[in-house]
């Protein structure tokens, strides 16, 4: 018995046109999938099944959190997800995927294993980038990039007083306008001249 066998749904032995099935994905399903982005969560997850002439509708809703890396103190913190997927499923000769949302599994056996299929799109409901709330990362961490954040510097080229750093400095570091200016790019500049 595997450990994903109750992610198991069999299209083929399905008695009526439309079927329903709820997962509680927790601590245990991430650390067994093994990979690498999610390692901890709790997310529900309510799949519906239809079946429309040959091809077989899945709806997939999963709601709840997943345990991540803060992208500026490295501390796990607590994603919310949400997502609506769906998926269509062929009986076939053998196992394949046409793009991205259609499986075709071989008819013999008639059954699909979910498990991988729920942990990627719950991954890609999970934002590019995490981090804390303001005032919620680690605080050694924080002491750690403030003291290489260089916050003021004075014409002959030493760093001035570097005062506190509030979360969002931090975060707006992509912002080219209150960025110090470097005299240092003039002679770079020349030579694009």
């Amino acid at each position: 018995m595997s450990k994903f066998d109750a992610f198991n749904v069999d299209l083929k032995g399905m008695k009526n046109d439309f079927a329903s099935y709820e997962y509680q994905l927790d601590n245990v399903f991430f650390s067994n999938i093994d990979a690498p982005e999610i390692q901890k969560g709790n997310v529900k997850v309510t799949l519906d099944v239809k079946r429309v002439a040959q091809v077989y509708e899945l709806n997939i809703h999963s709601e709840g959190i997943v345990i991540v890396l803060c992208d500026r103190c490295l501390d796990e913190m607590e994603q919310p997800v949400v997502s609506d997927d769906k998926l269509k499923v062929k009986l076939g000769e053998k196992y394949a995927e046409e793009g991205d949302d259609i499986v075709i599994v071989p008819e013999k056996e008639g059954t699909i294993n979910l498990a991988w299929f729920l942990y990627e799109f719950i991954s890609l409901a999970i934002p590019m980038r995490h981090i804390h709330p303001a005032g919620k990362c680690n605080k050694q961490m924080m002491g750690h990039l403030k003291k290489h954040l260089v916050t003021d510097s004075s014409e002959d080229g030493d760093t001035g007083e570097q005062g506190e750093i509030e979360d969002d400095e931090i975060n707006n570091e992509d912002n080219i306008e209150n960025q110090p200016y470097d005299s240092r790019w003039d002679e770079l500049k020349k030579l694009k001249k």
